[in-house]
């Protein structure tokens, strides 16, 4: 199943950082498929290859060389709101549902494979989520306009 595929992005979104939004490696995954016009006017597509949800892949143990695991991250929004279309909202479960969503990427990566983790801390830090995952990661790196924008290498 989809072997050809080297790289699992469960929560694709609209692709935002990806430099290739088709590249031919990527299985690209989400639990929703819509399209929304954005408040300044720009089109907001997520179209993932396959609708899934990140809690239970439907796919092989070690099955890919690196998964990309970029949740939603916003608690206090609306759920019609532009970010909310944008970045998904996290539900009541969100600790259970991060922690099986962590589990399931990890179950999927192949041994020495690589998941990057992105988590915005706006409105939960990255202590709190890395309390989470049993797996520790090996290093971080902070960007965005603010700083709150982390993102997290882990090793299998």
């Amino acid at each position: 199943m989809n072997k050809q595929k080297e790289i699992l992005d469960v929560c694709c979104g609209s692709k935002m950082f990806w430099f290739d939004k088709k590249d031919k490696r990527v299985l690209f995954t989400d639990i929703r498929k819509e399209e929304h016009i954005l408040c300044d006017g720009r089109k907001l597509e997520i179209k993932p290859d396959i609708i899934m949800d990140f809690r239970d892949l439907k796919f092989p143990d070690n099955h890919f060389k690196l998964v990309v695991f970029d949740p939603p991250h916003l608690q206090k929004l609306g759920k019609n709101s532009w970010m909310a279309k944008k970045y998904g909202v996290l539900g009541k479960n969100w600790k259970d549902d991060l922690k099986k969503g962590f589990d399931e990427c990890w179950r999927v990566l192949e041994k020495h494979g690589v998941l990057v983790f992105k988590w915005s801390e706006r409105d939960i830090k990255i202590k709190e989520i890395l309390k989470l995952f049993v797996e520790k990661p090996l290093f971080g790196h902070t960007t965005g306009r603010n700083g709150n924008t982390k993102w997290i290498l882990f090793l299998k």
